[in-house]
This record gives C-alpha cells, sequence and structure tokens, in this order.
C-alpha cells in the first residue's frame, strides 16, 4: 500500500519504499506539521544523496546540521532534530543492521514486543511508538499478533487519531479536526483549573 502523506509524490513514494525514512518521518513528526515532517527524509535524502542508516550516522554532525538548515529547511529545529535523527540512525545501524524493519519483524515479534523495541528508539516515547505501531499495522501490513491492542487507541479501526489513518486528502481533514477537538478540551481543562 502507497503511503498518501505529504502532498508530495517523491517524498511519499520514498516514505513508502524505504522504512527507515519513514521512521525518520515519523521521529521528526513533533511541532512541524505532519506533512513538513515526513517530507523531511526526501529532503535528506536529495541533499546528502542516501537514505541508509550508515551514512547519515557518520556525516559530519555540524554538516548535518547545515542540511537541516538548507531552504526548506528539514525541521524548525534544525540543530536538535539533527542530532537525533543521527542518533536514530546510529542505533538502527548498531542494533539492527542497518535494517529499520528488523525492528518489527526479527525473530516474529508480537505487538507489545514492537512497542518495546521502538520506545528503545531515540526520540521515540510512549505516544510516537504507539503512532508508528498503528501506521505500521494499518498502512504498511504488520501482521503482530496485538499490535491493534499494543496501539492502543491509535490502533482503532477509523480512529482519525493520527498519521497511521491518513490516506487521502478527507482522512487528513478528519485527523486534523481530533486533534483540534483533543488541544481544545485540554485547553479548556486547564482553564476549569481541572
Amino acid at each position: 500500500m502507497e503511503l498518501h502523506i505529504t502532498g508530495d509524490p517523491a517524498a511519499d513514494q520514498l516514505l513508502s519504499d524505504d522504512a527507515f525514512a519513514l521512521l525518520i518521518g515519523m521521529l521528526l513528526d513533533q511541532q512541524v506539521t505532519m506533512e513538513s515532517a515526513f517530507a523531511g527524509p526526501e529532503k535528506i535524502r536529495t541533499r546528502i544523496g542516501s537514505m541508509s542508516p550508515a551514512a547519515i550516522a557518520e556525516y559530519d554532525p555540524a554538516g548535518f546540521v547545515e542540511v537541516f538548515k538548507e531552504r526548506p529547511s528539514v525541521h524548525r529545529f534544525p540543530g536538535s532534530m539533527a542530532g537525533r535523527v543521527q542518533d536514530l540512525a546510529a542505533t538502527v545501524q548498531r542494533d539492527w543492521n542497518g535494517d529499520a524493519t528488523a525492528i518489527w519483524t526479527q525473530d516474529n515479534p508480537d505487538g507489545q514486543e514492537v512497542l518495546r523495541r521502538l520506545k528503545e528508539l531515540p526520540g521515540f516515547g510512549e505516544q510516537k511508538a504507539k503512532i508508528f505501531l498503528a501506521l505500521l499495522g494499518k498502512q504498511r501490513g504488520l501482521q503482530a499478533q496485538g499490535w491493534r491492542e499494543a496501539a492502543g487507541a491509535y490502533g482503532q479501526e477509523s480512529a482519525f487519531l493520527s498519521v497511521a489513518d491518513i490516506v487521502d486528502p478527507e482522512s487528513l481533514r478528519k485527523v486534523r479536526a481530533n486533534k483540534q477537538a483533543a488541544k481544545a478540551a485540554i485547553k479548556a481543562a486547564k482553564a476549569s483549573g481541572s
């Protein structure tokens, strides 16, 4: 199944074809739009000529920050996010022999084990790991037993809570509406002193 997240055919194709690029897109998905975050891997690939974990991990750190700063920028926080991407690349290279798919396929893990492995990655907390697990299950064909339960609310059918549910402009609209409603509820709860 091809992914349709960014609105940019080249960026979406890279996400569809390269599991490590998809992992980087998920890592970048904070404090920027989903489209911008998931377009980041294509910008990196275009600028350094590779999406391999080894090439990214070994890239000169100062030079990699410059790759992030080049317009259009990869992320609004180029210094910290460039470092996180390099940390992620080094981890995938070291712990998974450079193969991101091994994180969710090696030794036939169940959903809880995939979630545990994702949470061990640099920059992946509980929520990000659950969203990525849901993305793998809903759009990348992950068959790990119990993945929906491990992904929590993000794993529910037609949840429209995250990037895992975006397949077209209408589903993107629904995800945005749900995110805005959740933010409004949090803001209202804070205002009422709850």
